[in-house]
């Protein structure tokens, strides 16, 4: 059976951090697509679409009267769905840099600039939103794969991504559900092995002989296989598992690689990633 789809949804969020990507990948799924729709038409447009339609709208600060404030009062009574993208701001001052483009709330100052006063302006939107997404860490295909699992009406699995990381660059902001693999023996401390990461065959020998790795797997898979169909059955449609060590390199990178081939061998699909590696 096809999930329920909105037939409304308004993409926001600081420059940069990939609106352009999420409304591509909504035409994809069969939206029509507008982009920088000035405040004082968006209530026209949205009234005047097909009911058994649907359409997304990038609403954002590259209008000149866009105001937190001016959006929430000219969707009020609309029934929408609200996606605002976020990202770290060095990284939003980084994809700025590369493209060469010019922030829209700082023409004639630093990037930075106006990346700070368009954060402090989608504060308030950001209690609003249905979904807030951080963007830091995703590809564009990670991104694309978001909005898929979350707007496609024929998407009735849960899209499960596994992903490994280091507690010194901090958890990740998607994670749906964290665990800590740090009481596991670390290979950093092996001459041979500390240049090496998880995924090596010799690495994840070392972590495996630990007394408690054998244990902690058969909990882990107890713990997490029984919440896919709980999940799916609450409407979830999108679920990040993280797994972090120390530096990201070598105890919860293994433990990613076996989770997920113990995953796949019970027919679950699913990613995996490593962020920091």
């Amino acid at each position: 059976m096809s999930k329920e789809i909105n037939n409304i949804v308004l993409v926001t969020g600081s420059s940069g951090a990939g609106k352009s990507i999420a409304l591509k990948a909504l035409e994809d799924l069969g939206y029509d697509a507008v982009d920088n729709i000035p405040l004082s038409i968006l209530p026209l447009l949205i009234n005047s679409f097909p009911k058994d339609g649907m359409i997304a709208i990038g609403v954002d600060s590259r209008n000149q009267n866009f105001t937190t404030e001016k959006f929430l009062e000219v969707t009020e009574g609309f029934d929408f769905e609200l996606v605002l993208l976020d990202a770290d701001s060095d990284v939003l001052v980084r994809r700025f840099s590369e493209t060469r483009r010019k922030h829209p709330l700082a023409k004639d100052r630093p990037i930075a600039d106006g990346i700070k006063l368009e954060k402090h302006m989608m504060k308030k939107l950001k209690a609003a939103a249905d979904y807030v997404v951080d963007t830091t860490n995703f590809s564009q295909t990670e991104l694309r794969n978001w909005v898929r699992g979350n707007f496609g009406k024929d998407s009735e699995n849960l899209n499960v991504t596994i992903t490994s990381f280091s507690y010194k660059r901090g958890v990740p902001r998607e994670a749906d559900i964290v665990f800590d693999t740090r009481f596991l023996q670390n290979p950093f401390y092996q001459e041979a092995l500390k240049d090496l990461d998880g995924r090596n065959a010799e690495v994840c020998a070392f972590v495996k002989k630990d007394k408690a790795y054998a244990e902690f797997m058969k909990n882990l898979q107890n713990l997490i296989v029984p919440l896919f169909p709980a999940y799916k059955k609450a409407g979830k449609t999108y679920l990040t598992i993280a797994i972090g060590c120390t530096g990201g390199q070598h105890r919860s990178v293994c433990v990613v690689e076996e989770l997920a081939k113990a995953l796949k061998s019970q027919g679950i699909e699913l990613q995996v990633r490593h962020r920091d590696v």
